[in-house]
């Protein structure tokens, strides 16, 4: 699919500059790369059920991008990110597009979803980011990935206590895990605060926004890791979500 970057690209544009970002072009270049090929192999797999341009900048690049605004990421220094989950990239090549000098790590359990994530960063000529096949309560181990990252976040879909258990590991002491959640979560979130200290978090604040050109409403919660999560967490494969903390 051929789209014509001055005629498409406005929407994106003037939303990221509602949050300070003014894309170069390269980075134009990279995102209407992006949205190719996510339309092309979303033809013979599942990858969103969001096609039409517009509607993919707002709610998978605007949405992606608006963590800029719950902590600080820089633009000189390098940051280790995990986007457990990852999907389809969403947030992580978004954000690894706009702050090339993060260091990304992509983890999603479905194998199909890694090879196109693969493909994404060949042909974006992305550096310093990788996608890998696997679970959360696998990698989350000393050997492997665990207490790894400055920032890890998720916009899977999970209750807030399973997702800590998931992604507080990750997390280096003082650093960020970032939820994404599409509602009004301060219930959820009181419900969740014993696992988070459990784990080693401390909530540390939750931002509510709507996204640029739209009326979406987007719910952000910061936890910060105080403290070492305990070693027997995250639990064996399906417990996190069975048997919730």
């Amino acid at each position: 699919m051929e789209l014509n970057k001055k005629s498409t690209l406005p929407i994106l544009e003037e939303g990221l500059q509602d949050f300070g970002i003014v894309l170069e072009e390269k980075q134009k270049e990279q995102f209407l790369k992006f949205y190719q090929l996510l339309t092309e192999w979303n033809a013979f797999m599942n990858l969103t059920a969001i096609t039409e341009f517009d509607e993919v900048c707002i709610k998978h690049f605007l949405d992606s991008a608006a963590l800029c605004k719950v902590i600080a990421l820089s633009a000189a220094k390098e940051q280790t990110l995990i986007d457990v989950g990852t999907g389809a990239g969403f947030p992580a090549i978004p954000l690894k597009i706009i702050f090339p000098n993060l260091k990304v790590t992509m983890l999603d359990a479905l194998n199909k979803r890694v090879k196109f994530l693969n493909e994404v960063i060949a042909v974006l000529e992305l550096h310093n980011i990788e996608a890998i096949h696997g679970r959360a309560e696998d990698y989350a181990k000393p050997d492997l990935l665990r207490e790894r990252f400055d920032i890890c976040v998720s916009r899977a879909v999970a209750h807030l206590s399973t997702l800590s258990e998931y992604c507080l590991p990750y997390v280096k002491r003082k650093g960020f895990f970032v939820s994404y959640k599409s509602e009004k979560a301060s219930e959820e979130l009181q419900a969740a605060k014993q696992a988070i200290e459990l784990l080693g978090g401390k909530v540390f604040k939750q931002l509510e926004l709507i996204l640029p050109h739209s009326d979406i409403y987007r719910n952000f919660i910061v936890i910060q890791k105080q403290k070492a999560t305990p070693k027997r967490y995250p639990r064996k494969a399906g417990l996190p979500s069975k048997e919730p903390l």
